[in-house]
């Protein structure tokens, strides 16, 4: 029994953030990435998330490495991890059970993962493997959250973040937090800034439509993206969670703001990958720069509480890997790994998998 199944990628424990912002995925470079990768699989899906960017591949032809590092145009052969076969599946159902991720147990991850899964589809690129593959994983990832507790508490870089800031400054509730962008990260962050006491919040994002929403929606100052400067005197911790192409704010720009409130000092925090708080904002006296791999600290001793669990969720994955190699195994008694037979089985695996999408 052979599946033919293969993940390259890296992530927060083979590559510092310098190095995957190398391989971060920009929106107008996407297709281009994609279409190298066809030409390697006849599936692909691409996951890529502030920690990690990974290509799952079927029906390989070729190498998968030189695959993965033509397709970024980046030689990282040092910073990359390539598993085939029962190994890839693992893998993948680990990543969806938030047990790869920097925050062990973290339940955002599910749903990039299930996002990725959909856009793959949406685009044509998924068949049997990969639907069977990541309908597993998700299904893997919502029994471990539902029978192990280890999601009990619920963690997240944006949790960590806010605990950061709360080990560096002290009591947040009489501070001003400023966060940098609006999506879904952003959104966990101004949650988890509420939840620790913050009553002031500037929201600022480049358009200005969605910084009012999230402000309206949990409470807060909207600011547009223009007037970042003239609001970022009066932020404590700044929390920069957005996708740009370049860095939106360096040392210039808070020397500027730090002379406007002497004495007192600004930590920020840059979760976003590629970053965009440039790093020469960490030579400045009162500035105080942090990045995700700065949250190793927080996000070990939030683990010990959790490792309890570790076991069963190990047992979880395991079983429900041991499931996907039953299938294929059936597959192929049937004959339906071959590419004769393919195309009546992906139509209706295809069918099952648009009706069954998991929650």
């Amino acid at each position: 029994m052979s599946l033919n199944l293969a993940v390259v990628g890296l992530n927060h424990t083979t590559a510092p953030v310098e190095v995957r912002e190398r391989a971060a995925v920009r929106e107008d470079e996407r297709e281009a990435v994609l279409a190298h990768l066809r030409r390697h699989a006849r599936e692909v899906m691409l996951l890529a998330t502030c920690n990690r960017t990974e290509v799952y591949l079927a029906g390989i032809e070729g190498d998968p490495l030189s695959a993965f590092e033509g397709a970024w145009g980046q030689f990282l052969h040092g910073h990359l991890y390539a598993y085939e076969g029962e190994a890839a599946a693992r893998h993948l159902y680990r990543v969806a059970s938030g047990l790869d991720s920097l925050v062990i147990g973290e339940t955002q991850i599910q749903g990039q993962v299930k996002r990725a899964w959909q856009d793959a589809s949406q685009r044509g690129d998924t068949s049997a493997l990969l639907n069977k593959a990541a309908q597993g994983a998700l299904n893997a990832g919502k029994r471990v959250r539902h029978e192990t507790g280890l999601s009990d508490k619920v963690v997240s870089v944006s949790s960590a973040a806010v605990e950061l800031a709360e080990q560096t400054l002290g009591d947040l509730s009489g501070r001003t937090a400023l966060i940098v962008g609006a999506g879904e990260t952003a959104e966990l962050t101004l949650i988890h800034l509420k939840a620790a006491g913050v009553r002031d919040i500037i929201v600022v994002n480049r358009t200005a439509e969605r910084a009012r929403q999230l402000a309206e929606k949990l409470g807060g100052r909207a600011c547009a993206h223009e007037y970042l400067h003239e609001v970022l005197p009066e932020a404590d911790v700044v929390i920069a969670s957005s996708a740009a192409p370049h860095y939106v704010l360096g040392a210039s720009g808070v020397q500027a703001a730090l002379q406007d409130r002497p004495e007192r000092p600004m930590m920020l925090i840059d979760i976003s990958v590629p970053r965009i708080l440039n790093p020469d904002i960490a030579g400045l006296e009162g500035a105080h720069l942090y990045n995700l791999d700065d949250l190793q600290g927080v996000v070990s001793r939030n683990l010990a509480s959790r490792r309890a669990a570790l076991p069963r969720a190990g047992e979880i994955v395991d079983d429900a890997v041991a499931d996907l190699l039953r299938w294929q195994a059936f597959r192929e008694s049937r004959g339906l790994h071959r590419p004769a037979l393919l195309r009546q089985a992906e139509h209706e695996d295809h069918r099952a998998h648009l009706l069954s999408a998991c929650d």
